[in-house]
């Protein structure tokens, strides 16, 4: 699609909407006169969201100190998060207590990705809702040991699997906040 034609359906796209469209956008290319209403929300891809996110928070709060701002880190960490859920290989191994998660990828990449994300994985995770958590790296990527006590733990513990376990608990957004103030290393 050429860009006069894109421009003339955005215009056709906003006038409809009349008067009702009350934000001005002339500092937008191609926009100049243009009027729109309320603009959407969602950036049209998570990791950039969070990115949005974080950085707005940052803005909004008076004593961040920028010269520890790493949003660069931060972007990083959610290209291993992708890596990881979208193209890591896991085999679960039933263990006394809970489960042993065999965690493996392809690339060179997606192994550095599954090594970043159970090492700071584990690290928060020790001791939340009472499961020890415990991993090393492996040639293909990690293994990643999880256990709880009792019969109900253990069965939780398989029934999350891998990705459930990770993203159990509030301790990543915890995470992500303090590795774009600077507080904290991506791996």
């Amino acid at each position: 699609m050429n860009r006069l034609f894109v421009v003339a359906l955005a215009t056709v796209a906003l006038s409809a909407g009349g008067p009702a469209l009350a934000q001005d956008h002339q500092h937008m290319p191609g926009m100049s006169g243009m009027k729109a209403g309320p603009l959407p929300q969602e950036g049209g891809q998570s990791a950039f969201d969070a990115i949005g996110e974080i950085t707005a928070m940052l803005e909004a709060d008076p004593t961040t100190d920028w010269s520890k701002v790493n949003i660069d880190g931060l972007r990083q960490h959610l290209v291993d998060m992708d890596n990881v859920t979208l193209r890591a290989r896991v085999i679960m191994t039933p263990v006394p207590g809970g489960a042993r998660f065999d965690v493996a990828g392809d690339t060179d990449a997606v192994r550095q990705s599954i090594q970043h994300m159970v090492a700071s994985h584990t690290a928060m995770a020790d001791g939340e809702a009472g499961r020890h958590v415990v991993s090393s790296p492996t040639a293909d990527g990690a293994t990643m040991t999880v256990t709880g006590s009792g019969d109900a733990a253990q069965t939780k513990i398989r029934a999350l699997g891998f990705f459930g376990l990770m993203t159990s608990g509030v301790h990543h957004q915890l995470h992500h906040w303090m590795m774009a103030k600077g507080e904290m290393m991506h791996h």
